[in-house]
């Protein structure tokens, strides 16, 4: 599969001056080629591997990010997803659970719109202790982060991740925005397309009083303790959670928990 290349130099329209100076820009700006050549680049990729080992990092390259991250949930309730952060990371992320506290994959969760890292809440005690892990492998600050939504409820993340000042960041976000969004929207469609049987579930969308009740019941609180500092009846705390296993198609409320946290629903 070709890079991507500048593309070639137009005879007696613009002096040799006028391109380099453009080619200094496209540097500056992370671009290699255009947003169309990219977007080709991933709607002719011929199998899920070369879009795992090819594509992923030319998405990096082309947006001269750190990072590139793809991230999402199979039906199973298991992760799924693949990236050029070091394996050792990703290994770590898996290991601890991460998903849980990952504030970029819990608000993405939630909304459509294209999430800037800067803006999300990074105060909690576990958040950054999370941060601070993800850092000491080499992870940067700066991020960008495109919630997908496939045509039977799928979801998934794409990511780029970069280390560079705030100044610098804003600069990349106010010129590249509509370039990722449309890069995440067709990789995604990509892999929707190369393999449809990997079905990425819609997580449930539970209700506020649903995800307390089971959070609760995953730090270990019996119902009545549960009941009573959620401020409810044992009767209504029931009702909550036979509302989230029947979400969750969970057998029992043990494996609601258990479903709950490995999808990312509550925190453990």
């Amino acid at each position: 599969m070709s890079s991507l290349i500048p593309f070639p130099s137009r005879p007696n329209i613009a002096s040799e001056k006028a391109q380099d100076v453009e080619q200094d820009a496209r540097s500056a700006r992370g671009m290699s080629g255009s947003v169309a050549e990219l977007l080709d680049e991933i709607e002719t990729t011929a199998s899920l591997d070369a879009l795992r080992h090819q594509i992923t990092p030319l998405v990096s390259q082309y947006f001269n990010a750190d990072h590139t991250n793809y991230q999402g949930i199979c039906s199973s309730g298991h992760q799924f997803g693949w990236g050029t952060y070091p394996g050792e990371w990703i290994q770590r992320y898996l290991e601890q659970g991460y998903i849980s506290v990952d504030p970029v994959f819990q608000s993405c969760r939630n909304c459509f719109h294209p999430i800037d890292w800067r803006r999300l809440d990074w105060s909690h005690k576990s958040v950054q202790n999370f941060l601070a892990d993800a850092q000491a492998h080499g992870i940067g600050g700066q991020g960008y982060s495109i919630p997908l939504r496939g045509p039977q409820g799928q979801f998934a993340v794409l990511s780029v991740n970069k280390s560079c000042s705030d100044e610098t960041w804003h600069e990349f976000i106010k010129q590249r925005t509509r370039d990722l969004i449309l890069t995440a929207h067709a990789f995604n469609e990509r892999v929707l397309h190369l393999q449809p049987d990997l079905v990425l579930q819609a997580i449930p969308r539970l209700g506020r009083r649903e995800i307390e009740a089971l959070g609760l019941l995953a730090k270990g609180c019996g119902r009545a303790e549960a009941a009573v500092r959620l401020g409810i009846s044992e009767s209504t705390l029931r009702t909550y959670i036979e509302t989230a296993r029947s979400k969750l198609s969970a057998a029992n409320t043990t494996q609601a928990v258990a479903i709950a946290a490995s999808r990312g629903l509550i925190a453990v």
